[in-house]
């Protein structure tokens, strides 16, 4: 346990009992821990804490956390039951705060709490909403001729919105709206919103769509300053770019991505070098080129801080005119790049690295598909060079592996569409080697450009930068993934000398095997701690990098464009970012806006899901099931991999329970039992495309 865990813990322990002080063996006790070693770090850490002026020490060695019942700041983060969490950075287990202590807090507000004791536990009391998060909502108009409510799409809302008659601005009942937050005032049961957009009438795909973005706070359209100012953005003249930059036009370069792409931000170049080493060349889009600090573009950038991926449409980061055409690295074109540039041997060893400006011409443009068919042994375009740098980029994956990385293999399920949007069947994407490739070098200048950064040298000074961090996963979440593989006949065996992640391969080499992947993959990801953009480098866990950031991508994330600012800087000037303030606040906001981007994504997918199924009610599919919960079973089918669910009250055989013990729901009666990874059969009883829900129903065997 790293001694950044290990504070969390020890402030978790001191906050959950505020109101006693502990000494180094009462909390090592808490905790579990009887490593000497790791007592011993306690006591340092308890000091360093009370230096920090997180702790009290009331009598020699014996530490309570300041100010006894102490008031905290931090975040709201509502569950199904009505009750919410709250999310500070320094307490590993969020604390519960019942439904009657919330105080008109919503889901992701900034709030003061403090911490109360209740039937000999802790729980939260908001005292005071400092900050509300979010301040747009959309949903669906109800109500008669004098009164009238949105039903929020955001289901973690937990109660309905009042619009004043003044404030519905032309909507009417049953429409789709987008709202902002206007007050809540404390003796009043609603809040108050008025009716900023009228997004059309629910079920239509168009609608559904833009409700999600609006949901979650992407905007559909750019401000027409941001089109003036991408207007006058001229076309380089590319020979005199030329004279500026290293040119690799001559070089064979390629570009691989998907087939229905149009915004391409990497290219590949090959050389083969008298040496018998390869030279490959990363070569990213120079957004930066165009994109200027503090102007109106950089700003919506900023603003929107990625590209917002539908399951039917692009919302992208910058207006179309940058990122599928000035900055998109097209084949038979020349383009303005920033690279990362390495000579490897034949082990894939870093053997040089440059970085700098360039200009490129891509003499082709790849499909995966296309890719993956030459590496399999067809003939094709550039296949020397393809095969070659295929090869390297699987031997950089055998040795990331063999670091430690953790090898999580999971398959998308895409949608194939007709004319007007409507899903017509569901399409299984796979990762192959070509993926592999693409993959492999863009964690290579990724983790490159980090090192050139931030890893210390003699004599160089390293400022304040974005890192990509991944920390270490918590012994509760682990324990808690133990029970759940465990119930599905899984074990982890930790190895002598080796990280938990080869445990974990290991399981789900198995689960491949055995055709229970796609269950298990997700169960490992949500035992991970989430990914998330930080000054505060504590390397890559899943990647086994001590050093990462995003370098590779800046026509769709923000952070890519900040990487690339900094490096340029630091390359040209030798000048470093110093204001932690400043870029503290940059990452929060990335961080989160990549969080709903996400939400957003499976959205659109649950969305999709459940128009698709709505053809197939009254069907019966076989499937497996997904997860367990005292409300009901979650059951993912395996012809569609559409996930939907069957609550315990409809199995009218038996009263049914959910044992959290044994991981599995079993009838009261005859003990009958269900676990996750069984198979069974369904029958699709009824959809909602409003609350994006599916309702399966068992099928007697």
């Amino acid at each position: 346990m790293k001694d950044r865990e290990l504070s969390k813990s020890i402030i978790h322990v001191l906050t959950h009992d505020a109101e006693h002080a502990y000494n180094y063996k009462q909390i090592a006790a808490v905790l579990g821990i009887k490593d000497p070693y790791v007592r011993k770090r306690i006591v340092t850490l308890l000091d360093q804490l009370k230096k920090d002026g997180q702790l009290d020490e009331l009598q020699r060695g014996k530490y309570q956390i300041k100010n006894g019942a102490q008031e905290l700041k931090g975040y709201i983060q509502f569950i199904s039951k009505g009750g919410a969490f709250f999310i500070h950075p320094n307490i590993q287990k969020d604390i519960y705060i019942h439904p009657s202590n919330l105080n008109h807090a919503l889901n992701g507000d900034k709030v003061l709490i403090k911490i109360v004791p209740f039937k000999g536990k802790s729980e939260g009391k908001v005292i005071k909403v400092l900050e509300r998060t979010k301040k747009e909502f959309t949903g669906v108009i109800d109500g008669n001729k004098n009164v009238f409510f949105l039903i929020p799409d955001d289901k973690s809302a937990k109660t309905h919105f009042f619009i004043d008659r003044k404030n519905l601005n032309g909507a009417k009942k049953g429409q789709k709206v987008k709202t902002k937050f206007l007050s809540w005032p404390k003796h009043v049961k609603s809040p108050q919103v008025a009716v900023t957009e009228i997004i059309g009438n629910p079920g239509e795909l168009n609608v559904e769509m833009n409700s999600i973005l609006a949901e979650f706070g992407f905007p559909t359209k750019f401000p027409k300053r941001v089109l003036n100012e991408v207007d006058l953005i001229q076309e380089p003249n590319y020979n005199i770019e030329s004279k500026k930059r290293k040119d690799f036009r001559s070089t064979t370069t390629f570009t691989i991505d998907p087939h229905d792409a149009k915004d391409f931000d990497d290219a590949i170049s090959v050389s083969f070098l008298p040496s018998g080493h390869t030279e490959i060349g990363v070569h990213i889009a120079d957004v930066g080129h165009y994109v200027k600090p503090d102007s109106y573009l950089d700003k919506e950038a900023f603003l929107r801080a990625n590209s917002v991926y539908l399951v039917d449409r692009v919302i992208p980061m910058l207006p179309e005119r940058l990122s599928n055409e000035l900055c998109s690295l097209r084949p038979k074109e020349d383009k303005l790049t920033f690279s990362a540039v390495f000579e490897l041997n034949d082990e894939c060893q870093v053997i040089s690295r440059w970085f700098g400006k360039t200009i490129i011409h891509s003499n082709h443009r790849f499909t995966y598909e296309d890719a993956q068919e030459i590496i399999e042994g067809k003939d094709g375009p550039f296949k020397d060079e393809l095969l070659k740098v295929n090869q390297l980029a699987q031997k950089c994956r055998s040795t990331r592996l063999s670091n430690g990385a953790l090898n999580v293999k999971s398959s998308e399920v895409r949608f194939r569409l007709d004319e007007e949007g409507e899903p017509i069947e569901t399409v299984l994407k796979v990762s192959k080697e070509a993926h592999q490739l693409i993959e492999e070098f863009m964690l290579l200048a990724n983790r490159e450009v980090a090192m050139k950064l931030a890893k210390p040298e003699k004599n160089i000074k390293k400022g304040v930068n974005v890192f990509r961090i991944h920390d270490d996963p918590s012994e509760e979440k682990l324990n808690d993934l133990k029970l759940y593989l465990g119930a599905m006949g899984y074990q982890i065996i930790r190895k002598k000398n080796k990280p938990i992640t080869y445990s974990l391969n290991k399981v789900m080499e198995l689960a491949e095997k055995r055709g229970e992947l796609d269950l298990i993959s997700p169960m490992i990801i949500r035992a991970m701690s989430k990914a998330v953009y930080s000054i505060d480098n504590v390397g890559h866990y899943g990647l086994s990098f001590d050093y990462y950031t995003h370098f590779t991508s800046p026509i769709r994330r923000y952070a890519d464009l900040i990487i690339h600012r900094s490096l340029i800087d630091f390359l040209a000037k030798n000048r470093i970012n110093t204001d932690h303030k400043h870029f503290t606040h940059v990452c929060n906001h990335i961080s989160k806006m990549e969080k709903q981007a996400v939400e957003a994504e499976r959205a659109s997918i649950k969305y999709m899901q459940v128009k698709f199924l709505t053809k197939f009610i009254g069907k019966e599919f076989d499937g497996m099931i997904s997860g367990l919960t005292e409300w009901g079973m979650y059951v993912e089918l395996n012809e569609n991999k559409c996930e939907g669910m069957i609550p315990l009250k409809s199995l009218a055989d038996d009263q049914y329970f959910f044992d959290s013990d044994t991981m599995t729901v079993t009838g009261y009666h005859d003990q009958k039992s269900f676990k996750v990874g069984q198979t069974i059969r369904v029958i699709v009883k009824k959809t909602d495309l409003y609350k994006r829900q599916i309702d399966f129903g068992l099928v007697s065997s």
